[in-house]
């Protein structure tokens, strides 16, 4: 009869213990971990496709429903016309950024310069999709996002969310300076990198915002796929245009 209130307590060191755990693995996982591991860019895919797999299934054992997660199934439809919306608009962008001469230099990646069509649709169609989209949306707009409400009032969780996926792009974004060459110099590098994990926090708030908005996981989803797979066809264009 007197177990209800140390019930609820010992839930929420649960709950506690789940969303700091969770934190510190999201924010080794793409800065530590994955780049570790043997196998290439088919390790990439296979690892983070597993590892949304394991989130998924904790967050389900920890009492996260699917609608929690982002997951149910009545969400789809809005989920569809939110993401196929944004996904319209983006597609509107790199398109219009394409047929300006004088803005198409700034959609070129060196890391996309060197691949072949094979290549590029080998991300858009798999790696992109799989490997980051899928993860990241199950990680932080998903699991993350669910298990933090369990603890946070809804704006103190959204901006946890957002910093942890800031700080999730720490060594992509050090990639993406070195293979284009650019901020020369510590205090420059410092500062780029700060400046894009802030607009990635940005971002995520938006993606946030988007799955609450919607109540499915579709809606970020689309916008991310979105953002990552035209954006590496329009550097891939881009180059080819000069």
């Amino acid at each position: 009869m007197g177990t209800g209130a140390g019930g609820r307590a010992g839930t929420r060191r649960t709950d506690v213990a789940f969303a700091a755990a969770l934190v510190l693995v999201l924010l080794l996982w793409n800065n530590v971990v994955v780049h570790r591991v043997p196998g290439g860019r088919g390790a990439y895919v296979a690892v983070n496709v597993a590892a949304a797999g394991v989130l998924l299934a904790a967050a389900r054992v920890t009492g996260s429903s699917w609608a929690d997660l982002g997951l149910a199934r009545r969400a789809v439809p809005a989920g569809l016309r939110w993401g196929g919306a944004a996904l319209g608009l983006v597609a509107a962008g790199y398109a219009a950024a394409l047929a300006l001469p004088a803005v198409r230099p700034l959609l070129a990646d060196a890391r996309v310069a060197g691949l072949g069509w094979g290549d590029v649709a080998g991300d858009v169609l798999v790696r992109i999709p799989l490997g980051t989209v899928l993860w990241e949306e199950v990680a932080f707009r998903g699991v993350l996002l669910a298990v933090l409400l369990r603890v946070l009032p809804l704006p103190a969780a959204t901006g946890l969310a957002a910093v942890v996926f800031g700080l999730w792009h720490v060594r992509p974004t050090i990639g993406g300076l070195d293979a284009n060459d650019l901020a020369d110099g510590t205090a420059a590098r410092i500062g780029a990198v700060a400046l894009a994990c802030a607009g990635t926090a940005v971002a995520g708030v938006l993606f946030t915002w988007l799955r609450l908005r919607s109540g499915s996981l579709l809606a970020p989803a689309l916008l991310h796929l979105a953002t990552n797979t035209l954006g590496t066809v329009a550097a891939a264009v881009a180059h080819r245009l000069g």
